[in-house]
């Protein structure tokens, strides 16, 4: 990642940016989820999504799924 703003690529800067912002959220609105229990198929769900983002696959942008489903 590179060292100034000024470097940075877009996607570099947005993914600081979004998490900055989470870590804002939850520490001026706390965990909403904290003390509930997470089933083991909703975990597994996370940690393979977790793999695949790790590898660099990002998911389907947004301004897709909101024309897949005919949102706009």
């Amino acid at each position: 990642m590179a060292g100034t703003i000024v470097n940075m690529t877009k996607k570099e800067f947005t993914q600081i940016l979004s998490t900055v912002v989470e870590q804002k959220l939850v520490e001026l609105f706390g965990d909403p989820d904290e003390g509930l229990v997470m089933k083991t198929k909703m975990r597994k769900r996370l940690l393979r999504q977790r793999k695949l983002i790790a590898k660099g696959e990002r998911g389907e942008e947004f301004s897709s799924v909101v024309k897949r489903l005919g949102l706009s």
